[in-house]
Formats: structure tokens, sequence, C-alpha cells
């Protein structure tokens, strides 16, 4: 019987000392993980690399519009003004020197509108598309229009 408890004594023994090999791995691969980490960040915030730079918005507003709409039960006056975000530069410039042709594209699309679909929401999105598809068209004699990041509506009125 003594050699039986001496058995189970060194069973626990051993049992309690894997129990604490198994603790001290864990703690030890945490404590790496996490200084790990931390060498990770902290070489990450002192990175050689340049920060990115965006570029400045620019921006094309328009004079507003004054559309009548025609609907089945009379005519219906929109007014709007627009605002267009361009990618860079040449292509403000490019609006501003064709502006009677930008202006000429934009009422002809507005005034296609029907007045009870273009006071929603889904109306007001399709309308962006159309004058992003429109206004991105070439101005002769280019081959290729301003690139038209943004339809914006700085006014919006159905009457």
């Amino acid at each position: 019987m003594a050699k039986n408890k001496s058995n189970k004594a060194s069973q626990t023994f051993k049992g309690l000392i894997a129990v604490l090999f198994i603790v001290a791995a864990s703690v030890a691969g945490t404590m790496f993980y996490l200084n790990q980490m931390d060498q990770g960040f902290a070489s990450a915030g002192t990175s050689t690399q340049a920060p990115v730079v965006l570029p400045n918005p620019v921006f094309s507003p328009l004079d507003p519009f004054t559309v009548t709409l025609n609907d089945n039960s009379g005519g219906r006056v929109l007014y709007v003004a627009i605002t267009l975000r361009v990618a860079n530069e040449s292509g403000h410039k490019m609006i501003q020197e064709y502006m009677p042709e930008v202006r000429d594209r934009v009422l002809r699309e507005l005034a296609a509108q029907n007045p009870d679909q273009v006071q929603t929401l889904a109306g007001r999105e399709a309308l962006v598309r159309n004058l992003t598809q429109v206004l991105q068209q070439p101005y002769l004699p280019h081959t290729t229009g301003p690139q038209i990041t943004s339809v914006l509506f700085t006014a919006f009125v159905v009457q």
C-alpha cells in the first residue's frame, strides 16, 4: 500500500510539473508575441516612406439652371445649382473653355427629366449618372473629355 501511495504522489507531482510547464510555455509565447507586435508598430511609426499626399480637390461651379419640366398636369420648374468635381486642373480648364457647350448639355439633360422622378433619391442618382456621362464626352477637337469624379447639387428645387 505504501508503494501505491508513493506511485500516486509521483504521478500527481509529474502532473503538476506538466501543468506548470504548459503555463510557463504559454506565458513565454504570449510575451514573445506581444514583443513582436510592439516592434512591428514601432517600426511602422518610424518608416522612411514619405506620407501619401492626396491631391487637393478641383471644383468647377456652374451658374444655376432654371428649366421648365413638362408633365401631364402642366409645366413645372426645376431650379438647380451644380458644381462638378474633376480629377485634375486640365479637366477644370476644359470645362471653363467649353462652358457654353457644357451648359447646353446640362440644360438638355435637365429638360428631359420627369418632375416626379427627379424629386426621389433614385431619380437624383440617375440624373447624376446621366450628367456625368454627358459631360465626360469629348469636346471637339479633343478626343477625350474631362474626368468628372462627382456631380454635386448645391441647390435643387422643383416647383
